[in-house]
C-alpha cells in the first residue's frame, strides 16, 4: 500500500470513529421513555402507552417534545373481529390522551391519526407486545 492510500485510510477510519461517538453520545431518539412502544412517522415518533382505561401518546421529534396543544386524532384499538376508535385530546405539553375501556392483549393492534396544530395529518402504527 502507498503512502497516499495509508494516509486516506487513516483518515476515513478516524471520521468513522468521530461519527460512532457522537451517535452513541446523544443516545437513542426512538427508544422508548416511558415504558411504551415507539413508531416513527413521517412528520414525528410516537411512544403508545397502553392501559385498559387509558391511551397516552407521547409525540415527539428526534426525542424532543413536540406541542400538542390545538391538536386532533383519533386511535383504533385492533383485536381479532374487534375495533375500537376513540378520539385523542391533547394532555399536556407532548401528550394525547383516550379514556375509556381498552382491550389491551399481546399483538393489539393500535393505528393512530394525529394532526398537529398547522401540520398536515400523520398516521402511525403500533403492535401491543
Amino acid at each position: 500500500m502507498n503512502k497516499n492510500a495509508t494516509v486516506i485510510a487513516v483518515v476515513f477510519a478516524t471520521c468513522g470513529l468521530i461519527y460512532a461517538q457522537a451517535a452513541s453520545a446523544s443516545g437513542d431518539d426512538h427508544a422508548p421513555k416511558f415504558g411504551g412502544i415507539v413508531a416513527e412517522g413521517k412528520a414525528f415518533d410516537a411512544e403508545l402507552v397502553a392501559k385498559p382505561e387509558l391511551i397516552t401518546i407521547h409525540v415527539r421529534d428526534h426525542g424532543k417534545p413536540m406541542a400538542t396543544k390545538g391538536a386532533k386524532g383519533k386511535i383504533t384499538m385492533l383485536n381479532g373481529t374487534d375495533k375500537t376508535v376513540m378520539d385523542l385530546f391533547p394532555a399536556g405539553d407532548s401528550r394525547m390522551e383516550a379514556k375509556g375501556k381498552f382491550n389491551v392483549i399481546a399483538g393489539t393492534k393500535a393505528v393512530t391519526e394525529i394532526t398537529l396544530e398547522g401540520r398536515k395529518p400523520s398516521t402511525l402504527r403500533f403492535v401491543i407486545k
